[in-house]
């Protein structure tokens, strides 16, 4: 067929060494659809029942009238007019309350099937290791947990329900048919092969480039959002044109995409017009021949016709909403695509028989063919204040996420206790190390909840005892609603500073026996910073910190101090030693004051 031919490039292809999460598959899709149609099915039975109700109270009208019309050709003069209207009020009473209650049950059941979705994809994302989200970025995670929840919405409010409607109602409908008239089923026959060819013609082209347009857009507000977040230094750099170019080349095979859809659909659905046409026409002709040869009584043609003519509802509503679940099978992908990135479960029969926290020749990389860490092994004892200090970019913040088991080593082994990290369950590591950094996320809602995030059954006393231990109870007091202050956004404004104490009070009600500070007190002034770190030295008494920070004033006061260069240890020992070594380290803390 001559037409619109498919954009080259395919935005949802897959790409070797591509950073973005995965799309799944047809059959993780087909899975996880049967899971969730399983968690529902009562709902479904009744949903189905409802409607078998709702149709069968449709077809009573037409049956009546095939009868009416069977008796005047008969030439039965008492043809009980009022009680054919009163039986015809109530079925029409019937199917409307039937059909309300098909609506309802249809709406809830999709709202039940998204929240689902929803939760699913959030609990799968967050258990996802942190070097898979960061290396998908903010824009692909952003998209799908917005874009394509947004584009599966209608699918699973309407399309769902209305689709398992539709073909309830379709085969009652042809049940009925053959029932009452048989010879009209040839109708159906005729017509079928049209819409056929019509459907498979567009059912072998439309997945791929449904896919193609959502994985399109999908790349556009990946562009936008990482464009946006990142603004500044795209300004500072002179990229401005570079990012421009790239959201329109995006943005233009997005629309060579969405036309060639919108001309898949504009072949589609004169087809199935044509389609209708053809029933009811061949129901006329078969039935007015078989009427005229005898073979068929009037009244069954009557009400034949109009079960055929009844048919272009289901059959047009499965075609409509199964097109829709085109794109929202895109999306579904998209979306259950976390399910297929490989995490390890961790032997949750690994427990650590002590504190010692180890690395042991470790070396790790954020791509395959490039180390961060070249070989590296350190021991930290129980109650060790530990600072790793050392150029920007030299590995500081990439050791401390090894050591607190945010990532695993690409060879070696960072264990506690003896137990691999790697290894742990992502919870039991949580109950052992925790790790502050310079990002701090305020949630929306009270402060008592941002709190209680670190330890839910926390009292008031000790929330207050938490504040004041990052010197955040002064400001917090001063909150309209003290702990009842709704904070994040639409609420109360956190400073940057006061956000970096909220965090700090977490970790002291979470209370881990092993911190990785990574610049921890970052967003403060130098003054504050220092007070904060004095005050929190009290509870961070007997206590394994690692502490990483540009301000040598923390490694001033650690008990050791590893230098990291260039991904590797090149000093270790305490502040005194190291200045009399006359090293690197001795080099930064001279520049360091003058």
């Amino acid at each position: 067929m001559i037409g619109v031919r498919p954009p080259e490039h395919d935005p949802s292809a897959p790409v070797a060494n591509n950073a973005t999460l995965p799309v799944g598959s047809s059959a993780t899709v087909r899975g996880y659809v049967r899971e969730l149609v399983g968690r529902h099915r009562g709902k479904f039975a009744l949903l189905l029942g409802v409607n078998t109700v709702a149709v069968v109270a449709s077809m009573v009208g037409p049956f009546l009238l095939g009868d009416l019309v069977q008796d005047l050709a008969d030439g039965h003069r008492d043809i009980h007019l009022t009680r054919t209207v009163c039986l015809f009020l109530a079925a029409l009473a019937v199917q409307a309350w039937f059909v309300r209650q098909v609506r309802l049950r249809g709406a809830v059941l999709g709202e039940r099937m998204l929240a689902d979705l929803r939760e699913d994809f959030l609990v799968r994302a967050v258990s996802l290791p942190p070097g898979v989200l960061e290396r998908a970025g903010t824009g692909d995670l952003l998209s799908r947990i917005t874009t394509d929840v947004d584009r599966l919405s209608e699918a699973m409010r309407e399309a769902v329900p209305q689709l398992a409607v539709a073909v309830v109602w379709a085969l009652l409908l042809l049940g009925a048919l053959v029932v009452t008239a048989p010879p009209l089923a040839l109708a159906v026959v005729v017509a079928m092969p049209l819409l056929a060819v019509g459907c498979r013609w567009y059912f072998r082209r439309a997945p791929r480039a449904y896919r193609a347009e959502v994985a399109g857009y999908a790349a556009v507000a990946a562009a936008l959002a990482e464009t946006v977040d990142a603004g500044r230094t795209i300004e500072a750099h002179g990229l401005g044109g570079r990012r421009e170019e790239l959201s329109r080349a995006r943005l233009r095979n997005w629309i060579d995409w969405s036309r060639y859809t919108l001309w898949l659909r504009s072949v589609l659905f004169p087809a199935v017009t044509m389609t209708h046409v053809l029933i009811l026409t061949a129901v006329l002709l078969i039935g007015g021949g078989f009427a005229l040869h005898g073979w068929l009584a009037v009244g069954a043609l009557t009400t034949g016709a109009m079960y055929a003519q009844m048919l272009v509802d289901p059959i047009g509503m499965m075609l409509r909403w199964y097109d829709e679940l085109q794109t929202a099978q895109a999306s579904l992908a998209r979306l259950v695509g976390v399910r297929e990135v490989e995490v390890e479960e961790g032997d949750g029969a690994l427990v650590p028989d002590g504190r010692t926290m180890t690395a042991d020749r470790v070396r790790f990389g954020y791509t395959e063919d490039t180390d961060v860490l070249h070989g590296v092994s350190l021991d930290v004892p129980p109650g060790t204040r530990l600072a790793l200090v050392g150029p920007s970019g030299a590995g500081k913040s990439t050791l401390g996420r090894l050591l607190a088991g945010l990532y695993a080593p690409r060879t070696g082994e960072v264990t506690l206790g003896g137990a691999a990290l790697a290894r742990m369950p992502a919870e039991r590591v949580r109950e052992h190390v925790a790790l502050v950094n310079q990002e701090h996320h305020v949630f929306v809602g009270s402060l008592r909840d941002n709190l209680r995030l670190a330890r839910p059954a926390a009292g008031d006393g000790e929330l207050w005892d938490a504040l004041a231990a990052v010197d955040a109870r002064g400001w917090a007091a001063a909150l309209a609603d003290g702990l009842d202050t709704e904070v994040g956004s639409g609420g109360a404004a956190l400073t940057p500073a006061q956000a970096q104490q909220l965090a700090l009070a977490r970790l002291v009600l979470a209370d881990p026996h092993t911190l990785v500070l990574d610049e921890a007190t970052s967003l403060l002034d130098p003054r504050a910073a220092r007070h904060l770190e004095r005050s929190l030295s009290r509870v961070l008494d007997g206590r394994t910190v690692v502490a990483i920070a540009h301000r040598l004033h923390t490694a001033h006061d650690a008990d050791v101090i590893a230098v990291v260069e260039d991904g590797r240890i090149s000093e270790l020992g305490s502040h005194h030693q190291l200045v009399a070594a006359e090293g690197a380290y001795a080099a930064l803390w001279r520049s360091w004051h003058g």
